[in-house]
């Protein structure tokens, strides 16, 4: 995988959508040799959610929160419920990681599609919690946002089940 964050040119979609595909590929780099064991350890103790599985299945579904609830509109289907609002990180260390990031992988491909089929300036179908609707720039934004935060917490998780550092 051949990662970059510099884009081919310089208007704002690629700059938004090069920063978006970097940060993605580098939550999947973290991840690389990682053995089946490790990536379900949670290795934080105040953090029994914490693992890499949990995590990469995390920025899966907050992908699909933000393109498909928020901006498209549809229904949410995700695996949280008001009990458990983690859901997603607990289920998710029953899950092949490969399985986790194949998914991952396809999901971003469709949402590269979509970003390309609308103007930045595309208001989300749905209201956040102030009752005004972003637009597809502020979408890219948070997500790029999101995901980099996440890969600091899969740089240390990864660190403390393998010793594995770097990417």
């Amino acid at each position: 995988m051949t990662r970059t964050d510099t884009p081919p040119t310089w208007d704002e979609r690629a700059s938004l959508t090069t920063f978006l595909a970097y940060v993605r590929d580098t939550a999947r780099m973290k991840c690389d040799g990682v053995s089946p064991e490790d990536a379900r350890r949670a290795p934080l103790p105040g953090s029994p959610l914490m693992t890499l599985c949990g995590l990469i299945n995390h920025l899966r579904w907050v992908e699909y929160y933000w393109f498909e609830v928020m901006f498209l509109g549809a229904e949410n289907e995700g695996p949280w419920t008001d009990e458990d609002p983690d859901r997603e990180m607990r289920i998710a260390v029953d899950i092949p990681l490969a399985d986790l990031l194949a998914e991952y992988e396809a999901q971003s491909a469709r949402y590269r599609q979509l970003v390309t089929e609308h103007d930045l300036e595309a208001p989300a179908k749905r209201p956040i919690g102030d009752g005004r609707h972003p637009n597809l720039r502020w979408i890219l934004l948070h997500l790029i946002e999101e995901i980099a935060r996440h890969n600091g917490h899969l740089d240390v998780v990864r660190e403390l089940v393998d010793g594995t550092t770097g990417a």
